[in-house]
């Protein structure tokens, strides 16, 4: 380029850039000028202008609060399908492929349940989501003393291969996608689905579905977990290396969210403390010596979807954003598909109140569409008396519905990332982003993760959080209609709800009973002796596990093999 040119190029350059501060200057002027108008006039209403997790909001938001011209766009937002995925995990998304249908079901007995599936998936439903009962949860058998009154009450009751071979009986696996909400016993589980599956004649290569299989959320938010941490960790990390190779396509754990949320955190909280849960795991399996790009496409995440509408679209949007960059600069990730954060979404359970169930119909299907905007590959979407009971088969219809017509009838999913360029959205999208990597850094003082669970940094940050909610609602700072206004109707609010009666149990303590009898009690023995030598030389216990579910070892039989060496977890007294 010649001197002359150059200098024109130059002179060009500098006549543009005085040109957009000139226009920025302007812009900050009337706005200046609108607010002071804005100021005197308005007589504001007195609630909480901010979001759920207290980012404050304005009254306005333009081009002065995002960077419209940003020269690094493609490094910073992109294109759908492409680094760093703020946009979405894929570049058609739903002009391809909606998201799955997934509705969360499980009650009584294996056969209850099983009937329950059958009637979804012939209503229209793509993939089978499992609720299992609380004994199944804390690795119990039905017939144990602790399960008592507990039996097929929150979920499905299964304690043994044989349970989930009657689950899945007429539904071939090699079509459904199946995800299981199961993180203590995860592993034993898995295995039973991973034996039923075989027994259908099913490659394992080709085994499609999710395990959450996340301990950590349990630690700090829901509760249900058996072995302490570092063995817990051990444990996941296992299925992530042994799945690799034998189930390349099954999602190993679905880091979650959800129950961090409904615990009590704010949608920030929830961002930042699964995202550092899901770098911890990665960080395991890496010092196990697995190759980041062989078991990361697997991972996927679970997000609660609560009622502030713009910070749920902006959550998912961060998520993918912080994932994407952390995977492929801090951990070394080659992939594209390492990179890629894949979410599961279901509708916030919390939000639903007893008081008008109708309303919770709304709720949920504003709630719906802020996931579809925020770009969910799966979503679950609440029944209106899930606050009450599991769900009867007409609620679990409407909920389904719901979805169906969000998918069919809004034009939402013709265009991707619709709300793109939106200056509210786009600055609570970086706000979230920022306050997360705050949050990481906080977490990295205290030692990480596991630290911060032995501490009790968590618990606290997640209590404090419910309790400033509670006190906006008591307050009335905060509207929850029904609750602390507009309670006209809620004299009205009775339902029909699902109830699980005692025969359920006894018909479920039955079967295990004669399942004890009739099996090989000796190969049982040997089989779970096995099983608690490779626990003991520190192994992978996957094929041990295995070898024990095809010979009908229960549920709670292999948690206690487990158990004698690795021991409880006990919960650090915090507050």
């Amino acid at each position: 380029m010649d001197e002359g040119r150059g200098d024109a190029v130059l002179n060009g350059l500098v006549a543009e850039n005085e040109r957009l501060e000139a226009e920025v200057e302007r812009l900050e002027r009337a706005l200046a000028v609108w607010l002071s108008e804005y100021e005197e006039t308005s007589k504001r209403r007195d609630i909480a202008f901010d979001t759920i997790s207290g980012t404050p909001v304005k009254p306005l938001y333009t081009p002065l609060d995002i960077s419209v011209s940003d020269p690094d766009y493609l490094e910073s937002a992109g294109f759908p399908g492409q680094y760093p995925f703020l946009r979405g995990p894929y570049a058609t998304m739903y002009r391809t492929r909606l998201w799955t249908t997934r509705q969360f079901a499980g009650f009584g007995t294996a056969e209850e349940t099983n009937e329950r599936f059958k009637y979804l998936l012939n209503h229209g439903q793509m993939g089978l989501s499992v609720a299992f009962d609380f004994p199944t949860l804390m690795g119990y058998d039905s017939d144990d003393p602790r399960s008592e009154g507990e039996v097929g009450v929150c979920g499905v009751a299964i304690s043994s291969l044989a349970d989930m071979e009657l689950l899945f009986d007429g539904i071939p696996l090699s079509d459904v996608s199946v995800s299981m909400t199961i993180n203590g016993p995860a592993i034993l589980l898995y295995c039973f689905l991973l034996v039923t599956a075989e027994k259908q004649g099913v490659a394992l290569k080709e085994l499609r579905g999710t395990i959450q299989n996340d301990i950590l959320k349990e630690f700090m938010a829901q509760h249900a977990w058996i072995f302490p941490t570092d063995p817990a960790l051990k444990i996941i990390t296992d299925v992530f290396e042994w799945s690799s190779k034998h189930a390349p396509k099954f999602n190993t754990i679905s880091i979650s969210g959800y129950h961090i949320r409904e615990a009590g955190s704010t949608a920030v909280q929830e961002l930042a403390f699964t995202l550092k849960n899901g770098f911890t795991y990665v960080e395991k399996a890496i010092e196990r010596g697995l190759d980041v790009d062989e078991f990361a496409p697997r991972l996927s995440f679970f997000w609660d979807v609560h009622n502030d509408f713009f910070e749920e679209v902006a959550k998912f949007r961060a998520a993918r954003r912080i994932w994407a960059r952390h995977m492929r600069e801090k951990y070394g990730a080659r992939e594209p598909e390492s990179w890629r954060l894949r979410t599961h979404a279901q509708t916030a359970g919390v939000s639903l109140m007893a008081q008008q169930p109708e309303n919770n119909i709304t709720r949920v299907a504003y709630q719906a569409l802020a996931a579809v905007l925020g770009g969910t590959q799966s979503l679950h979407t609440n029944a209106l008396d899930e606050t009450l009971a599991l769900p009867t088969e007409r609620a679990a219809r409407l909920a389904l519905r719901t979805q169906q017509i969000l998918a069919y009838e809004t034009g939402v999913p013709n265009v991707i990332d619709p709300l793109a360029g939106s200056y509210y959205v786009e600055r609570l999208t970086d706000t979230m982003e920022e306050e997360a990597e705050r949050i990481f850094a906080e977490i990295d003082e205290l030692g990480g993760v596991v630290r911060g669970i032995e501490e009790g940094y968590f618990q606290r940050q997640i209590a404090e959080s419910a309790a400033a909610f509670q006190r906006e609602v008591e307050e009335n700072r905060r509207v929850i209609v029904g609750v602390n206004a507009f309670t006209e109707g809620n004299e009205d609010s009775e339902i029909e709800i699902l109830r699980i009666t005692p025969e359920t149990e006894r018909r479920q303590r039955e079967r295990l009973e004669e399942l004890r009898e009739r099996r090989d009690a000796k190969t049982v023995e040997r089989a779970l002796g096995r099983l608690e030598d490779a626990v003991r030389a520190e192994q992978n216990l996957m094929e041990p596990m295995l070898d024990a579910v095809r010979a009908y070892a229960t549920l709670g039989e292999m948690r206690q093999a487990l158990e004698r060496v690795y021991g409880r977890f006990r919960e650090p007294i915090f507050f």
